[in-house]
């Protein structure tokens, strides 16, 4: 919305096309196409059979959480010290416990998500220290680029979820950045978000928060914030994990299980052997948040990477991953848990070509593998290591157009449009039919950004390429934002506790 509450026209018809069931501005996408299934079930059940092997005979060491240990213990895991082993078939019974689809939350209850099943949430990308722009270039993230990015979220019809850690805001602490990020998401959208989970006290402000927003009765029986923690691969949970994750699961809360593999350094180069580790981790992980609290809400998360095996450097959006993408959403679907996978990813350095085909690549993997909830749907550059202001509104526009290809194609007498034909006849053109009037608004998807003019008007418009346009487009965005209502004692609340717990802690760098 502009300052003065006028929509672009653009922006106008998007809102128009939204109540007409165009596609743009639902709170989640319920899928109307079918996954796609790339393996039978007896190689399904080779890849179960190989992590139960791996579960059993190699084990995963859990370090530095004493109370992980003794959950383990009492559901008749083997314990040795660190390292823990598990009978075929024991964690996914305990994962029986887990829900298939749960709804979280948001500020506005008109934004809430439902996660699992067939329905689809798209979230910015989460983690990068660095942020670009083409005016600026590459520099370390701040809370003002953090919350830059949150705006551009919150204005855009395409994003579903608030999101997380954007970009590190490298300017506040490392020990108070994490009350500044969820203050962040709490104030400047109205949409779901996730928490910290650098440690435990951490992810524990961040619920404090939510329950501050939400009441703490509704929160203990309802999910509102979400914490990705990540496995140390291969086969390490460390306690700071750990910790994180047990928070969040007593609180109610869910945890987002995900291993970070890349293959020929932290799992095999093969794709069926990193496959099946991605699975014992996860599987761990996922029934660890049920022996903390049963029935507490858990997403089965994966990221399977390749990487250059002449220099050893990470490559994002390649094919191999994004194959094995789909082996992991059937997977978990056999396991009754909703999925996050994949998402725009690419090592591409710039919003080019390199970054939306790699992106793209990677983003219908998660489309066509099932994934419920698609973390880095947009911003990711340089291997995660930057987010980009100019890549987030291209990758913006690529989930829009993704809304409608998720719709699939409906059949019925006005779409297969006879009549039209009638009305036409032979070697006529339907462009001002009854039919094509009635449907014009809301018959295509209309991207923010693609220039669809004949050559000679784009060239004497300056021939600018599509970064170009996405640098005009975040500027305007973020000069109309204006910030959703919030209630000023939920506002006043929130101040007081980060202001309390700033105050009882020093300054801390690392």
């Amino acid at each position: 919305m502009t300052v003065q509450g006028v929509r672009s026209g653009r922006q106008a018809r998007q809102v128009e096309r939204a109540k007409k069931g165009g596609g743009m501005g639902r709170p989640y996408i319920v899928r109307n196409i079918p996954t796609y299934d790339v393996l039978s079930e007896e190689n399904l059940l080779k890849v179960e059979h190989a992590a139960d092997r791996i579960l059993a005979e190699t084990g995963i060491e859990f370090r530095d959480d004493a109370v992980a240990l003794e959950h383990w213990k009492r559901a008749g895991a083997k314990v040795d010290g660190l390292l823990v082993k598990f009978e075929p078939g024991m964690l996914r019974e305990i994962l029986k416990s887990a829900p298939s689809e749960f709804t979280q939350h948001a500020r506005n209850p008109a934004n809430s998500v439902r996660i699992g099943g067939k329905n689809v949430v798209f979230a910015p990308a989460y983690g990068s220290p660095f942020v670009m722009d083409l005016d600026r270039g590459r520099r370390f993230g701040t809370l003002e680029d953090f919350q830059n990015f949150i705006r551009l979220a919150q204005s855009s019809p395409n994003f579903h979820h608030s999101g997380g850690t954007i970009c590190e805001p490298t300017d506040i602490p490392v020990n108070k950045r994490h009350l500044d990020m969820v203050m962040a998401h709490l104030t400047l959208s109205d949409r779901p978000f996730m928490g910290s989970v650098t440690s435990e006290e951490r992810a524990e402000d961040s619920i404090e928060m939510g329950r501050i927003a939400f009441g703490s009765d509704f929160v203990d029986q309802n999910c509102v914030i979400l914490g990705n923690v990540n496995v140390n691969s291969p086969l390490v949970w460390d306690g700071t994990m750990t910790n994180a994750l047990r928070a969040y699961a007593r609180a109610n809360q869910a945890a987002v299980i995900v291993p970070f593999i890349l293959g020929g350094a932290m799992g095999p180069v093969t794709s069926a052997g990193g496959i099946a580790q991605s699975l014992a981790e996860t599987m761990a992980g996922c029934a660890l948040t049920q022996l903390e609290r049963k029935g507490a809400p858990v997403i089965f998360g994966n990221f399977l990477s390749s990487m250059s095996l002449r220099s050893g450097s990470p490559t994002f959006g390649t094919p191999e991953p994004a194959i094995g993408s789909m082996v992991i959403g059937q997977l978990a679907r056999r396991l009754g848990l909703p999925l996050r996978c994949s998402g725009n990813f690419t090592t591409s350095k710039l919003p080019d070509a390199q970054a939306m085909m790699e992106g793209t690549m990677s983003m219908l993997a998660a489309i066509h593998c099932g994934a419920n909830f698609i973390l880095h749907s947009a911003g990711f550059l340089d291997g995660l290591l930057s987010m980009s202001y100019e890549k987030f509104m291209l990758d913006a526009d690529l989930c829009g157009s993704l809304h409608s290809y998720l719709d699939g194609v409906k059949i019925d007498d006005d779409q297969l449009a006879v009549d039209a034909f009638a009305e036409v006849g032979p070697g006529n053109h339907f462009f001002g039919c009854s039919h094509t009037m009635a449907h014009y608004e809301t018959a295509f998807w209309d991207s923010d950004l693609s220039d669809n003019e004949p050559f000679e008007k784009w060239e004497a418009a300056g021939s600018h390429d599509a970064a170009y346009r996405a640098n005009k487009l975040w500027k305007k965005r973020l000069a109309e934002f204006e910030a959703p209502s919030l209630d000023a004692g939920i506002a006043q609340g929130l101040q007081e506790f980060v202001a309390a717990k700033k105050a009882g802690m020093g300054d801390a760098w690392y």
